[in-house]
């Protein structure tokens, strides 16, 4: 005679056979998946070890990069430190900055450093002239012509000056200092710098003078006032020379 088991009894035996199918598949899933990640952490650490070891990442699988960008990404924000991003507003501005500055770089050795300092006749050499000594050029112009400074220097004297009226002293690029005399104005000031070409005063008639000129002396150290005209001749400045004062 066939057994007859009770349907309530089948269900359950059968739902407990389930269920530990069920609770040994989770079991084998998360051992898997401490495997997994296990391994994932020894690829992390490799690949982070391969970094700080000093590999180029340009020889990094993909798996090692990815590695690698995960392990950077955990690196502390202080140790990410990366070149702030430039905009392409700043950029251009940069561009147009650099090429502003190239003619004027490009123009600086071509500048001249010795110049004429005003472009009238000489009238007078330097040399004795009635029993006195004449230290220097003079130079006719039209009264308020403007004065160039001969050279660089620095402005070391601007105001009166016993004969000449008014008058500029300029210590000039070689030492020597240029006398600008009898100058009607004064347009440079003490302790200014001034490059060769820059105008420092305008054509005077002041002090003992028998008309609208510029009285141009240099001054060596230790020698005192030598004839500007060769000085000049030297430098590429040729002046001429006036007829028998």
């Amino acid at each position: 005679m066939p057994v007859t088991v009770p349907l309530s009894t089948s269900r359950s035996r059968r739902f407990r056979v389930a269920t530990r199918a069920a609770a040994v598949t989770a079991i084998v899933s998360a051992a898997f998946g401490v495997l997994a990640a296990t391994d994932h952490q020894q690829a992390d650490a490799t690949a982070a070890g391969q970094l700080i070891a000093g590999k180029s990442p340009a020889v990094l699988t993909d798996a090692e990069a990815h590695n690698a960008t995960q392990f950077i990404a955990f690196t502390p924000p202080e140790a990410q430190s990366a070149p702030e991003a430039v905009s392409w507003e700043e950029h251009q501005m940069a561009a147009q900055a650099a090429q502003a500055a190239e003619p004027a770089q490009a123009a600086e050795p071509a500048r001249p450093h010795t110049v004429r300092p005003i472009m009238g006749m000489l009238t007078s050499n330097f040399g004795s002239r009635w029993g006195t000594l004449h230290a220097g050029l003079d130079f006719a112009d039209p009264l308020g012509t403007p004065i160039a400074a001969v050279t660089d220097g620095t402005v070391i004297e601007a105001g009166p000056a016993s004969g000449f009226g008014l008058w500029v002293r300029v210590q000039q690029d070689d030492g020597s200092v240029g006398v600008y005399g009898h100058v009607n104005d004064i347009l440079a000031s003490v302790g200014q710098e001034v490059r060769a070409g820059d105008i420092i005063a305008t054509v005077g008639n002041r002090g003992f003078s028998t008309g609208p000129h510029l009285h141009y002396e240099v001054h060596q150290p230790g020698i005192g006032p030598v004839d500007p005209q060769p000085w000049l001749a030297a430098r590429g400045i040729e002046v001429g020379h006036a007829a028998d004062d």
